[in-house]
Parts: structure tokens; sequence; C-alpha cells
């Protein structure tokens, strides 16, 4: 099969680049070459996808079975991308997100749960994620609109995984690795679906081989681990004496610790962990342990690798914090003892 991929480089593009070589595929990447080497046997094409010419360019030179599109944040972008390729790529797969949903993260979602109307500009007071959720939703339209029923819309959950550029399971990985005691937030039960960049790889891959349509949460399955099995194998893998302290939600909430990026991955939202994937399921999905995707990207930072996001900044509560917080929970166990 001849595939076209957006990115290529980076994380998950990386990730179907690797495994369509590994499938024996012929493959093609298009980017600017700014955000890593690429994966060697592909052909790469270099271009900015913001700029109509370099599309044209790009057509012009293929006649592809499927276009991947990793990385589309926004509707005119990736209108232009369709509309320009629809007569070199036939089909068009392409990588959403469960933040198109109108409940998400705070209620259970399934494959066909209502999806965010896209309009160019969002409500007074919208979040950031919000504002993602709305151009991805406007992303998925201008496919459609497109491609119909040659288009494919996949919407994973939270993607890990090595070559994780936006830094949530290696902040976890160097906080446990310092050791001494380790401010766990919620339960140690709470059940995490989050799934593999190498598993929703070979799920595109998988869509594109059986020339599959139409929309497909791409998550673990509910229940696939916990948070406390998350930790857990963080401090296994890094060998690690950390001591868990696991804090109550309330308490974290009520001294403003930010949710998702205070403490990585920790959001108490019904919603957040309960993505029902049943089309993805169906179609052959299969996801492998969270214990196996944390040891390898503890394995890939072993081995040098940065992590270049600037949302990566972002991630984590200081030392110093965390101290205090720890210190402040000491003294209301004690007291309620």
């Amino acid at each position: 099969m001849r595939l076209l991929i957006f990115g290529g480089t980076k994380f998950l593009g990386r990730a179907v680049a690797e495994e369509a070589l590994r499938r024996g595929h012929r493959v093609t990447t298009f980017n600017r070459g700014a955000s890593g080497a690429d994966v060697p046997g592909v052909t790469a094409v270099r271009g900015d996808r913001t700029s109509a010419e370099d599309l044209e360019v790009l057509a012009a030179q293929g006649d592809w079975d499927v276009a991947i599109d990793t990385s589309g944040m926004t509707p005119t972008l990736v209108q232009d991308s369709t509309r320009i390729l629809h007569g070199s790529a036939t089909r068009y797969v392409f990588v959403s997100t469960v933040n198109v949903y109108e409940g998400w993260p705070t209620l259970p979602l399934t494959d066909d749960s209502p999806v965010r109307e896209y309009t160019p500009v969002g409500p007074a007071g919208e979040s950031d994620a919000e504002e993602y959720g709305r151009l991805k939703a406007g992303c998925e339209q201008a496919v459609s609109n497109c491609y119909g029923d040659r288009a494919a819309l996949l919407r994973p959950g939270v993607i890990l995984g090595p070559n994780e550029y936006v830094g949530r399971v290696p902040w976890w990985l160097n906080r446990v690795l310092a050791g001494g005691r380790v401010l766990a937030p919620g339960r140690p039960d709470w059940p995490i679906q989050p799934v593999d960049a190498r598993d929703v790889a070979a799920f595109a891959l998988d869509v594109a081989d059986q020339g599959l349509a139409g929309s497909y949460n791409v998550t673990a399955p509910i229940g696939h681990s916990t948070f406390g099995q998350f930790l857990h194998t963080c401090i296994k893998v890094t060998h690690s004496s950390a001591e868990l302290i696991w804090v109550e939600d309330a308490f974290l909430r009520e001294h403003g610790v930010p949710e998702w990026v205070g403490l990585p991955l920790w959001r108490d939202y019904e919603g957040t962990w309960n993505v029902h994937a049943t089309r993805a399921k169906a179609a052959g999905l299969r996801c492998r342990p969270l214990e196996e995707t944390i040891a390898d990207t503890w394995q890939w930072l072993r081995g040098g690798a940065a992590v270049s996001s600037e949302r990566a900044a972002e991630l984590g509560i200081s030392r110093e914090r965390e101290v205090e917080l720890l210190a402040t929970w000491d003294t209301r166990t004690e007291a309620a003892c």
C-alpha cells in the first residue's frame, strides 16, 4: 500500500511511519524537517502544510492509497490539505481526539456520544481544552465534507509511550527516580485507560489496510490499569526507593493544584477514564499492558532522549510545593486520628 503521512518524525506520526514500513508499505512523509529525524526508509518530502503552494507540489508527486493525518490542528489547515490532495490520495485517516465530544471529560463516552459544534469563534470563557475540542471537531467536519465515506476519524484519549514529547510519563519517572516521599494524587485504585502510541499507529494502519470508514474511539479498555499500578510501575522500572503518599482529590483541589498538569494525568472527573472504544475493538484494536508502555518509555529516556515540547514546561509542581503540601496533609491526617 502507498501511504502519505503528514508529519512522521515525532511521537504518533513516527510510530505510524515505523509500523507502516514494518508492514512493507511504501511510505511518503510530508513535513518541514524541523521536528526530528526522518524514519529510515521513508520518502521524505519537505514542505509546510500551511502553504497551499507546498501542498500543490506534494499533490503533484503522489498517487497514494491513503493519507494519514496526525498533525491537523485547525479546520482551515485540514480543509486546504484535503481539498488539494483529494485527487492524489484515495482515502483519508484523520487522527482527532476525544476532546471533540461535548461531554469530555465530565461524562462517560461512547462512539455515539454527541460531538461539539464547530464555530470559527468560541464562546466567551472557553478553556484551552474546549477550544482544542472545538477546533478538532471542525477538522473532522472538513475531512468528512471532502472525503465522505472514504474517511476514517480516529478519536484517541491520552496517548503515551516512547517519544512522548508532552512529557507526562517522563515527569513521573523522573520524580520517582529522585526518591523520597512522593505525593500520589487521589486513589491508587482509580481506573485509567491511556493508550500506547504504537497501538494507535497499528490501529490507524489496520483501518487503512481494511478500507474502514466512520469514527472510532481509540482508548485502552475501561479499567485497563489503575493510577496505583501506573505509579508502582514507575518505581519498579527506575529501581527507586520512593514512598507513595496518597492524598485525597478534594485536598488537592482545595490547595489549588491544577488538574491534569499540576500532577500529570490526575483528574477525577467521571468521564476522564470512562471512554468506550467498542467500534475500534470490534475492528481489531489491541492494547498492550501499561507496564510495557512505561518500561519502554523509561528505556527511551535512559537513551538520552529529551522531552521537546513547550507544554512540558507547564507540567508538574515543584519539589518545594510538594513538600509543603505533604506537610499540610500530614498535619490534617494526624489531627483526624
